[in-house]
């Protein structure tokens, strides 16, 4: 039998996937990425935010309709959507043959033996469980990176969040499971790694009582055939003076953080749960810049909180133009139903939620595009993805860009590069958000 799998929302749901598609395969199943063919479909869904929900609830219907056109018998619906609203989505598309809960992937073999069976068993296992089986994988990135899971659930209860409710406390995964996870990627080629969680910073804490992610990055750069190890989502709060010193020393590990602050703000941050201040985030990017010069600094913020004011909003405005983080990315609040801040009073308006992100989107636009400037003339060493035929350049990552999030680099070359190659790159022109430059 033939199984399509769609992943939507974010990495972490992309690593659940390959770990399904994975002991689908060793199960038997074949795995196809057509529609016409597919015998069964599993649609990992987010919950996360409003708009990931519709994309979520969306996708189930369209995929609801091919078991009236095409060969398609069951349909299957994991992840966070699944743990939120299982019983709607039962009552309301009674095309869902099965619900599995977001920390039941490793259970997938088994509900699709159940739905084959005429079962139609749900599965929600236990969300303080940790994961046994995540050393299997099948990367489906396309490209010479992989993404490493190295924790599930949080333990932060932020009050606009619902992650916790969805995938229970934090737990690291063991590092002896993540290196041989890694150790594995690097045989089949991958050259750079993607340290992904909730938030990977609190690593450790709960299985060894201490921050254990500098000794993993450690233990992470003495694998052959890792050349970029990359971290993303550093809560600031736990990034320890350790942590830099590997970051500054380490050659392996990128010169890059991905450190969502959310607001800047104190009155803002103390009302969204957040356990920093205004003059913490200062202190934390101060470390960063002093100890790491070239270091890339991304964050995420959050505009129309509720009760956020103009003032406020201008806080955070004068925030980002001090600091000058080098990327940024603005979500405007989405009120999501069993969090706290749901029921806040004074919620914004859908249309200043959206002229305030627009204008933090617009400063940063400058900032980036400043920065970017600084590295004409300069070489930085680029992992190429692909080549544009219309354009004839190649496309590449420096150390400085997240795969799916951030820029590229654009690469004139005389010789043919292929997909995977690391090479030295001059900058010569640069956009808002991309670098062009000519092979060395």
């Amino acid at each position: 039998m033939k199984v399509l799998f769609i992943s939507l929302g974010c990495d972490k749901n992309l690593v659940d996937t390959e770990v399904m598609i994975s002991l689908c395969q060793q199960a038997g199943y074949e795995i196809t990425n057509e529609e016409s063919q597919a015998d069964i479909a599993v649609i990992n869904s987010c919950s996360f935010i409003h708009d990931a929900k519709e994309e979520s609830i969306t996708t189930i219907l369209e995929t609801a309709q091919l078991k009236q056109t095409a060969v398609l018998k069951a349909l299957i619906v994991t992840g966070c959507l699944a743990q939120r609203y299982q019983d709607e989505i039962q009552t309301e598309i009674p095309e869902v043959d099965a619900v599995l809960g977001a920390t039941g992937y490793e259970e997938i073999v088994e509900v699709i033996e159940d739905v084959v069976k005429k079962q139609h068993k749900n599965r929600y296992p236990d969300l303080k469980l940790t994961p046994k089986r995540v050393v299997d994988r099948v990367v489906t990135t396309g490209t010479f990176m992989a993404y490493l899971k190295i924790a599930e659930g949080c333990n932060k209860h932020c009050t606009y969040c619902i992650i916790p409710k969805l995938r229970g406390p934090y737990r690291s995964i063991p590092m002896e499971k993540l290196l041989e996870s890694a150790r594995n990627l690097a045989e089949q080629g991958y050259k750079e790694l993607v340290l992904v969680a909730q938030e990977t910073t609190l690593y450790g804490m709960d299985l060894y009582g201490e921050h254990r992610l500098p000794m993993l990055l450690k233990e992470l750069a003495k694998i052959p055939g890792i050349a970029w190890i990359r971290l993303l989502y550093c809560y600031p709060e736990e990034i320890t003076d350790e942590l830099i010193e590997v970051m500054a020393n380490e050659p392996k590990v990128c010169h890059y953080i991905d450190m969502p602050i959310q607001h800047a703000d104190d009155e803002i941050l103390r009302r969204m749960g957040r356990r920093t201040s205004q003059e913490d985030l200062r202190e934390v990017i101060g470390k960063l810049r002093t100890a790491v010069p070239d270091i890339t600094i991304r964050t995420t913020l959050i505009t129309g909180f509720p009760g956020e004011t103009k003032e406020q909003h201008e806080t955070m405005m004068e925030f980002v133009d001090e600091m000058e983080f080098d990327k940024l990315g603005v979500f405007t609040y989405s009120k999501e139903e069993d969090t706290p801040a749901f029921s806040f009073p004074n919620q914004v308006a859908e249309d200043v939620k959206n002229e305030w992100r627009d204008e933090i989107m617009l400063l940063q636009q400058e900032i980036s595009f400043e920065k970017n400037q600084e590295y004409i003339g300069k070489n930085l060493e680029v992992f190429i993805e692909g080549y544009l035929y219309e354009e004839h350049v190649y496309v590449g990552r420096s150390f400085r860009d997240a795969p799916g999030v951030d820029g590229y680099v654009f690469v004139t070359s005389p010789e043919e590069l292929i997909s995977g190659d690391m090479v030295k790159v001059r900058i010569t022109e640069v956009n808002e958000y991309d670098l062009i430059g000519e092979i060395v």
